[in-house]
């Protein structure tokens, strides 16, 4: 089962006797084991009804004796057991697969852990009495859709290219991009109890913590074929703590913007006209757009989203030095045109 249909299920109220959580999204993980211990303990007093153990430090039969244990001033009890990959003996998850074929109804059994090997029958009853949950760490667009869903599910609007923002920066960990969408909700804030959009202005003023001034001169650097220049801001804002990539991601943000701004004059619009078609506010920066498209068409913008996308892809991959490698894009960027 996947996790959305784990969680749904157990604030339904509908419990399985055992969950085998397994996969490499620690959040996902997390988050299915908060809400089953939720539902499986409610307002009952937890001391009397919860036990945890860690696989490879506790001993199999005592983790069977507590699930076999009836609760305590409750309907059920809630028995978790982490790391079941440190059982790497048969013994173990044999018993345990014994057990999750006639389990205890008023215990919840949660078993978590990176995977359980294929062949052990545990994995095996788990599959077949849909006990398992996989939380698998998510593709590029699924994670964009996830951020859309949990900024929509805290009441703000935010559409396709400011989630796809929010990932470039912090993702695809989905722990990092649940704590940057919670503090863009806290940011953007409400007005008459309604939830404000997170947009991509936001996004750059709260998560990559840069100034967008900076981000600006160095399009205006490298628009200009300043690699002199261009290399000097790189220095002043280069964080190598986190490799350059909120700075990337920014720097993809601005040029996507402006060609958004660069096609809507091509098309024949007024300034004023592209910058509400890009998004571009207040006015004062409609005109430094209407400045840069002198310097910069959108054919070039193209041709840098084409570089920064490459330079996103070998900062993630690349043993080379960061700061080298967004050197070389910003040497490629600067190039004059053909």
């Amino acid at each position: 089962m996947t996790p959305e249909s784990a969680i749904d299920s157990a604030r339904s109220g509908s419990l399985k006797p055992v969950y085998i959580i397994t996969g490499e999204e620690r959040f996902l993980v997390d988050e299915v084991r908060a809400a089953l211990r939720d539902a499986a303990i409610g307002t009952a007093i937890a001391a009397f009804n919860e036990d945890k153990f860690t696989a490879g430090e506790s001993d199999i039969k005592r983790v069977l004796g507590a699930c076999r244990t009836l609760p305590m001033m409750a309907t059920r009890r809630f028995v978790h057991v982490r790391s079941i990959e440190r059982w790497d003996g048969a013994e173990a998850l044999d018993e345990l697969a014994a057990y999750a074929e006639s389990p205890n109804e008023s215990t919840c059994l949660v078993i978590t852990g990176e995977k359980v090997d294929g062949r052990r029958k545990l994995s095996t009853v788990g599959k077949k009495l849909d006990y398992t949950v996989m939380c698998n760490t998510l593709d590029d667009r699924a994670v964009v859709k996830w951020t859309t869903a949990r900024a929509q599910k805290l009441g703000h609007a935010i559409d396709h290219e400011a989630a796809q923002l929010i990932c470039q920066l912090v993702g695809p960990t989905l722990g990092f991009v649940n704590d940057a969408v919670d503090r863009l909700a806290l940011y953007v804030g409400h007005d008459q109890g309604r939830g404000l959009p997170i947009t991509e202005e936001a996004i750059v003023e709260c998560i990559v913590r840069l100034r967008t001034a900076d981000v600006w001169a160095l399009v205006d650097a490298a628009g200009q074929r300043n690699l002199s220049r261009a290399l000097s801001l790189l220095a002043d804002v280069y964080d190598p703590r986190d490799r350059g990539l909120p700075l990337l991601g920014a720097l993809a943000w601005s040029v996507r913007q402006f060609l958004k701004f660069a096609l809507a004059l091509e098309s024949g619009q007024s300034a004023d006209a592209a910058g509400r078609t890009a998004n571009v506010f207040p006015a004062s920066k409609v005109r430094d757009f209407a400045q840069r498209a002198k310097i910069l068409r959108a054919r070039d913008a193209e041709q840098w989203l084409v570089v920064l996308a490459e330079t996103d892809a070998a900062l993630k991959s690349s043993r080379r030095q960061a700061d080298a490698i967004l050197e070389e894009s910003l040497v490629r960027l600067c190039k004059q045109r053909a």
